[in-house]
């Protein structure tokens, strides 16, 4: 491969890296969005635009005329790929529709063949200057079709349905489906900004809050299956009332990405509604149902609704001093936590099975040696208890490890378990 051009070179570097991660490639493929940059740049180098301030062109408009160059009737499929793009109504610009295409020719395994044919096209050097392109350089051309043929053996699986923001940016957001029953009001307050359709509230108490899917910032890409990217004042109302008495899907683009930070093509768009809406507030997370439960009653006793994440043996000291690794080593075990009823009694920790109310363990204050929590995560708590109560003074300790929903039922668990094992070491040491 010639060293005269460094995109090649780049090129090269994406597809290793591909080729080390596992198969299929996803849209969370770390080398992705490299991979679709680099070539994309190598798809515009050297394109000759139309002079006297005429519409610039991209590579989308000569990859839709390959059916017209002679080829199309030996590729079928690649003229199906090119109608699919062209009657995506998700994409409302040249640059949107070409890098769809490309995704769906990485899918298809066809996006050798059609580069092939775009390099074999009769205008292509109307298209692509011979000078400085890659295309139109039979040097470099050739080593690239090459590398093609590598991405051709190579596995995609990429979401074509997630593709309202190809027009803006090759980082896809998070896509989600949010189903429903049929409902007279779903709660969500809506906002229409360029084309888009904005979550600004979402009412208490209403269908939408219960459901727990929706957070305030999200965008409404679709409605049973219709788009509303390019969506007008009013359309979702429309649409919703001639599904009225129907279930809902709603095809959802959370407002943060996979690290919690805001998408960034979303950003303009939600300084705008800031500016416009002085009560508008991003909402990060949901209202757990399970906070609304952290306790509940039972035989008259007030029980607590927690999460038993597991046990372990700390050995032969059970000072508070070890709680801290005992719970380390629980979480490592990475066990499916269990919901229990935990009942802190007048003389012993009763623990049952939240299901069944069956009665996993129980354990006087008289041998329970410890308990607290760790710093770093207020929800989580332990207590250590004797694991032969009968046996000698060098008995070995247990570590019990539960989680809560709630700092302050943890904080109020830990208090009143510490102020009996107190009691009893002070009227029976």
């Amino acid at each position: 491969m010639s060293a005269k051009e460094p995109l090649l070179w780049t090129l090269k570097v994406c597809i290793l890296n591909l080729q080390g991660c596992s198969s299929p490639h996803t849209d969370t493929s770390p080398h992705l969005q490299s991979f679709c940059e680099t070539l994309e740049m190598i798809l515009r180098k050297g394109m000759k635009q139309p002079v006297l301030g005429f519409k610039r062109k991209d590579y989308w408009h000569w990859l839709e005329q390959l059916p017209n160059q002679g080829t199309h009737h030996s590729m079928p499929h690649l003229s199906v790929i090119i109608e699919k793009t062209n009657s995506c109504e998700k994409l409302l610009t040249a640059q949107g529709r070409g890098r769809y295409f490309l995704r769906h020719a990485l899918n298809r395994k066809l996006l050798a063949i059609a580069l092939q044919q775009l390099v074999k096209a009769p205008r292509m050097l109307e298209w692509y200057d011979p000078l400085t392109s890659i295309l139109g350089n039979e040097e470099f051309s050739e080593p690239f079709l090459s590398l093609m043929l590598v991405v051709t053996e190579m596995n995609f699986s990429l979401d074509l349905q997630n593709s309202s923001f190809l027009d803006e940016s090759w980082q896809l957001p998070v896509c989600l489906m949010y189903e429903t029953v049929p409902c007279r009001e779903l709660g969500m307050v809506l906002r229409y900004l360029d084309g888009r359709i904005f979550v600004t509230d979402v009412l208490p108490q209403s269908q939408a809050e219960v459901d727990e899917v929706v957070l305030v910032g999200d965008v409404i890409d679709e409605i049973n299956g219709f788009s509303l990217r390019n969506a007008y004042n009013g359309q979702a109302g429309t649409v919703l009332q001639k599904l009225k008495g129907k279930p809902l899907s709603f095809c959802l683009i959370r407002w943060k990405w996979h690290d919690g930070r805001a998408y960034k093509p979303l950003l303009p768009y939600l300084k705008i509604l800031q500016e416009k809406i002085p009560s508008f507030q991003l909402q990060h997370e949901h209202i757990h149902k399970e906070e609304k439960e952290t306790r509940s009653v039972q035989g008259g006793r007030l029980l607590y609704n927690l999460r038993y994440l597991g046990q372990v043996n700390v050995g032969q000291f059970g000072s508070k001093e070890v709680l801290d690794c005992g719970i380390r080593e629980v979480l490592k075990k990475c066990v499916p936590p269990q919901m229990v009823l935990f009942d802190v009694k007048e003389t012993e920790v009763l623990v049952q099975e939240k299901a069944s109310s069956k009665v996993m363990f129980q354990y006087p204050y008289t041998d329970i040696s410890c308990v607290g929590r760790r710093l770093d995560n207020n929800n989580l708590f332990a207590f250590c208890s004797v694991a032969s109560p009968e046996s000698s003074e060098h008995s070995n300790f247990d570590c019990f490890v539960f989680e809560s929903d709630s700092e302050e039922v943890c904080q109020e668990i830990i208090q009143r378990i510490g102020e009996d094992i107190c009691t009893f070491q002070y009227n029976f040491g």
